[in-house]
């Protein structure tokens, strides 16, 4: 595993700190998400070298409490957090303010007038009804790149009929068409995808639109309003879903583990588990043949061409899960790995062991502050040659970052003080 350069100290950009000068160094950004998708649009400028700085209300972000916990790691009621939010919010610097209140309201502005980006992932009317909507945040700073997150989108960008529904992963995921297509080829409900793609997808475009509008900002001095929906962000990358159904009018429905259009395509049970192998080609279907001992099978007119394939998909899987079923993961991998698209199915423990992933610093160790040991996070996958960026420093304890970075906007002792919040957990507003 990588361990983490330096696991609390400096801030992003700080002098000395290895990796700090992110592609992104030097961009502030205030970051007032919750839950996945929002932080994990922000940890990704994080990753690559922004300076964010997470607004939190007085206790913090409620998902703090989410498990799993470090045996012995500071509980997220003694301002520290679990692994969910360690995870998510690496890199990241964090102030406490109560927007409920005006002193709160009035210290965001000031943060604002000195910023590149604010990110926002309330439900929608929340930061307007604190007055601190968009048109009011853009007259303070022109250059402001305001970004939202919302299930549906926010309605300056398009009023969508569910623009005031509540979305979480499985919303996102259901509507916007990826769970209609995935699950059992031959009928039975639709199946959710493991991770939380209808978060984690619309925060990459997210990402990948605050990215844009800076290089605008940059070239003009003009920010704008950034608006991804996470129903909208799932739909687009069920791209071959809309154009099927443009061309043919029909409805595409789950190919279990397979491909529509390719074949073989997708999962076969090897003795100790499963593989994914793709033939997406007719001269990946010779070497393959070769390597299952029946090179005849290249030529037989059933199976010769990949539309051939397709139409006699059942004797093809059959004919290839049999003797992929009499092989282990790594005996396949030594015939096929390096010359047909091959993997074995991994599950943490295998990709905890893998030497890939400690080669590619895709498992890195950072700080749990009280735990006897790291708390282990996935890495970045972009790597820079110049500017590398990665996981430099642990997330931050609840207002950790306070004064610090209060004071680096120009705050005085005094005002500082005078924005102490209580300690008392409030109720926040929800996306």
């Amino acid at each position: 595993m990588t361990t983490a350069a330096t696991r609390q100290g400096s801030p992003p950009g700080a002098p000395g700190a290895p990796g700090a000068l992110g592609a992104l160094d030097g961009l502030v950004v205030l970051d007032l998400t919750q839950m996945l998708a929002g932080p994990y649009a922000s940890m990704m400028l994080a990753d690559q070298g922004a300076r964010v700085i997470k607004i939190e209300p007085p206790g913090g972000d409620q998902t703090r409490r989410n498990g799993p916990h470090l045996e012995g790691a500071v509980r997220p009621e003694q301002r520290g957090y679990g692994a969910y939010f360690g995870s998510i919010n690496r890199n990241k610097e964090s102030v406490v303010l109560d927007l409920k209140h005006e002193a709160g309201r009035q210290a965001l502005l000031r943060l604002v007038r000195q910023a590149d980006v604010l990110v926002e992932n309330y439900r929608v009317g929340v930061m307007d009804r604190l007055g601190l909507g968009y048109d009011v945040l853009a007259a303070e700073n022109p250059r402001l790149v305001y970004a939202t997150l919302r299930g549906f989108g926010d309605p300056r960008s398009g009023a969508s009929p569910y623009a005031q529904w509540p979305a979480y992963d499985p919303v996102a995921q259901a509507m916007g068409g990826i769970m209609g297509i995935t699950g059992p080829r031959r009928g039975g409900a639709p199946t959710k995808i493991g991770p939380g793609v209808g978060d984690i997808v619309p925060a990459m475009f997210l990402a990948y639109g605050i990215a844009a509008a800076c290089w605008r900002a940059q070239r003009t001095g003009q920010g704008q309003f950034v608006d991804v929906g996470m129903v909208d962000a799932v739909l687009a990358v069920c791209e071959r879903l809309v154009f099927q159904y443009g061309v043919t009018g029909k409805a595409p429905v789950p190919e279990g583990n397979g491909h529509p259009l390719l074949c073989p395509f997708g999962l076969f049970p090897a003795a100790d588990g499963y593989v994914s192998l793709g033939v997406p080609n007719d001269r990946f279907w010779a070497l393959l043949v070769a390597r299952m001992g029946r090179p005849e099978l290249q030529h037989d007119p059933r199976f010769a061409s990949n539309d051939a394939r397709v139409a006699h998909r059942e004797a093809v899987e059959e004919i290839v899960a049999a003797w992929t079923r009499g092989q282990t993961k790594q005996q396949l991998a030594q015939a096929l790995g390096g010359d047909i698209p091959f993997g074995p199915v991994f599950d943490a423990g295998d990709i905890f062991a893998d030497p890939h992933f400690r080669v590619r610093q895709m498992l890195v160790e950072v700080e749990q502050p009280g735990a006897a040991r790291p708390l282990t996070v996935a890495g970045t996958p972009v790597r820079m040659s110049a500017t590398p960026g990665g996981v430099r420093r642990r997330a931050p304890m609840v207002g950790e970052h306070t004064e610090r970075t209060l004071a680096d906007f120009g705050f005085s002792p005094a005002e500082i003080a005078a924005l102490q919040p209580a300690t008392a957990l409030p109720s926040s507003p929800t996306r």
